[in-house]
């Protein structure tokens, strides 16, 4: 009777540990959204000695090689996968490489973030300044995603590469309202 018991704890303790789990990214989200809203911004910041022009510069360089990090995660995930083309099964040494690239691509983008939600904040001046902002939480929201899908077992098989596509997107989508738009003159879209 004691093992039939047990068994009816641990299925609570597993779903509402599932809801949790489900529930931190939309957590983290959220709360980078209520931080850059309540926040004052200071527009005045520095990003390692550089201010003015120079820190959207930077940021935009920045925002453009994790762009490349992003990329090269892709095709790296595609080939794990084996959905790129001509490329056969990927090697052992493609998984460790895969996570060690995704390391530094959420390390890049630390700097970065800190620096526009403490200078800006989240703001809604227009829609490219509004996308942006709502992308840059959503973006934290999808790497703790992306964690907590790498480290359960119990997950369907898509939830994987469905995490992954949502950071590639998010991370392009940051880089065309950002870096692109700050390197083509205030061109694209919006």
């Amino acid at each position: 009777m004691t093992g039939h018991t047990g068994a009816r704890t641990r299925r609570p303790a597993r779903r509402v540990a599932g809801f949790l789990a489900a529930l931190l990214p939309v957590a983290v989200a959220v709360g980078l959204y209520a931080f850059g809203r309540t926040h004052t911004p200071d527009y005045t910041s520095g990003l390692f000695g550089q201010h003015g022009v120079g820190v959207i510069d930077l940021k935009a360089r920045l925002g453009s090689a994790l762009m490349a990090l992003a990329l090269v995660q892709l095709l790296l995930g595609l080939w794990m996968y084996r959905r790129l083309p001509g490329a056969g099964a990927a090697p052992h040494r493609v998984h460790p490489a895969h996570r060690l690239i995704g390391l530094l691509a959420f390390l890049l983008s630390l700097p970065i973030a800190y620096q526009c939600i403490t200078a800006y904040g989240v703001d809604f001046t227009s829609s490219r300044v509004a996308v942006h902002s709502i992308t840059g939480c959503v973006l934290y929201g999808a790497f703790v995603a992306k964690v907590l899908v790498v480290h359960s077992r119990r997950l369907p098989g898509w939830a994987l590469p469905a995490a992954g596509g949502t950071l590639v997107v998010a991370i392009a989508l940051m880089w065309y309202t950002a870096a692109l738009w700050f390197f083509t003159g205030s061109a694209p879209g919006f």
